[in-house]
């Protein structure tokens, strides 16, 4: 398992205020399948994470968002956490950004608050996923289809409920950063266009 991702390479899209547990494991577990992770974010230096009810740990940033292309990234991983997000999707360059691996058919492994940017980057339109409960009736709106389950995978959009869910997202986020494009732009527009 330890190459099953060697010479990957996947962007954390974060700021402050992401949940701490939703961006910690999943990157370590990534690594440890042997993908190279940068935390991109709209800030520089460090951001801080929000670990359950209280701040915690900062975490160093890899790459602003003004210097990461999506093009030089594999897969895109969007923790959650309430005020990451919501900071996320009011920034055009982080929805631009998120857009571009969706257009481009690159996996995204996205958990809890996160589909707050996919919603805005309007990419879930007939998607199946999962989400913290209470974007249920958000991601409803924007077209997706709403489940409550551990882990959902369609069309290499593996997403997640919560920090209790992070196993089973890490296992299938792997799986699916391995497998790599899906069908290109096309071919994942076109699926979601016709539900």
């Amino acid at each position: 398992m330890a190459d099953q991702l060697k010479g990957k390479r996947v962007a954390a899209l974060a700021t402050h205020g992401f949940e701490q547990d939703e961006l910690l494991k999943p990157r370590q577990a990534l690594e440890d399948a042997g993908a190279k992770v940068d935390v991109v974010s709209p800030e520089t230096g460090k951001i801080r994470g929000w670990k359950h009810k209280a701040w915690g740990d900062e975490v160093s940033v890899d790459r602003s968002l003004d210097q990461a292309k999506p093009d030089e990234y594999d897969a895109l991983l969007l923790p959650g956490g309430v005020m990451n997000p919501d900071q996320l999707r009011m920034n055009p360059k982080a929805v631009q950004f998120v857009k571009r691996f969706f257009d481009d058919g690159k996996p995204i492994a996205v958990i809890c608050h996160g589909p707050w940017t996919l919603v805005e980057a309007n990419v879930v339109r007939g998607v199946t996923i999962t989400s913290w409960p209470s974007l249920k009736t958000d991601l409803t709106n924007a077209g997706a289809r709403w489940v409550d389950q551990e882990v959902v995978n369609d069309r290499g959009i593996v997403s997640s409920r919560k920090p209790d869910d992070i196993p089973a997202f890490n296992r299938k986020m792997i799986e699916e950063f391995a497998e790599g494009i899906h069908g290109g732009a096309g071919r994942r527009a076109m699926a979601g266009t016709h539900a």
